[in-house]
């Protein structure tokens, strides 16, 4: 074979070159890397586990339960289902959408990347549509097994199926809001380009935070608290809108998309202008 022959052509520089080729390695490296099995692993293991046992530890103490409560049940079993594996799933997409970026930086492999690719907002892009497409699809399944062992779980005291109203968007939402949630951590990882720092981060925003705005007084803080990023989006996922919230299912995910462009495009600033 000739020299000429094994030079690569144009073409196949421009292949490789390309956002379809650049999509085919985060693929790659995604699904490569320990941490992604473990994450998505979790998600699909102990959203429907918690479900079952939480909606079974309800079940049980069913006589025991104030009536109060048990109207709220029966008033809105979906989003009692959706909700009972729903928080546990969290910090496990958390993680994963950090490590996803901040794991290239404290390996290095980041000057690859770049090297390979200097188009830096195009490997953002990529990196961000390979991870919410695949934790849609993990977080669609899980949320859809966990629906139906819960509604099997509930029938002997109510009915629960997709047809009650907002139940299917509730729970093709529970999967649309941990997709986004993927797309949130990925923007704090690529902002503090540290695991733990950025892991941290993202906790404190998912789990802290929250219970914290809370607290303020008045109608600041009640305004304050809807519009928080995770406390917004996760209405998504709730079949009826609770009385008193500020906002609709859909405004909320709206609100949650807003932060997270917000913050993507804080990260492809910072990307664009640091060094790796």
């Amino acid at each position: 074979m000739t020299a000429t022959a094994a030079r690569p052509t144009a073409s196949t520089v421009a292949s490789r070159a390309s956002f379809a080729g650049l999509l085919r390695s985060e693929w790659t490296k995604l699904r490569s890397v320990r941490s992604t099995g473990w994450s998505l692993g979790l998600l699909a293991l102990l959203y429907p586990s918690f479900t079952a046992l939480l909606i079974g530890l309800t079940i049980a103490a069913w006589d025991d339960t104030a009536a109060s409560d048990r109207e709220l049940i029966v008033g809105d079993p979906t989003t009692v289902i959706l909700g009972s594996g729903f928080l546990i799933s969290q910090p496990a997409i958390c993680v994963l959408g950090v490590m996803v970026i901040a794991s290239e930086y404290s390996t290095g492999m980041i000057r690859a990347s770049l090297l390979a690719k200097p188009r830096r907002l195009s490997m953002l892009a990529a990196k961000g549509l390979v991870l919410s497409l695949v934790v849609l699809a993990v977080s669609l399944v899980a949320a859809f097994v966990s629906f139906f062992i819960g509604a099997a779980m509930l029938s002997e005291r109510v009915e629960a199926s997709l047809g009650d109203p907002g139940a299917l968007r509730a729970v093709v939402g529970t999967g649309l809001y941990l997709a986004m949630l993927s797309l949130f951590s990925l923007a704090i990882g690529a902002i503090v380009r540290r695991t733990a720092a950025g892991i941290t981060g993202v906790i404190m925003f998912v789990l802290v935070l929250a219970p914290l705005v809370q607290l303020l007084p008045g109608k600041f803080g009640e305004y304050a608290h809807a519009y928080l990023p995770t406390e917004a989006g996760i209405l998504i996922g709730q079949a009826t809108q609770q009385e008193g919230s500020l906002l609709t299912p859909w405004q909320g995910f709206g609100v949650f998309g807003l932060w997270t462009a917000a913050l993507l495009a804080l990260a492809a600033f910072l990307l664009n202008r640091r060094d790796a």
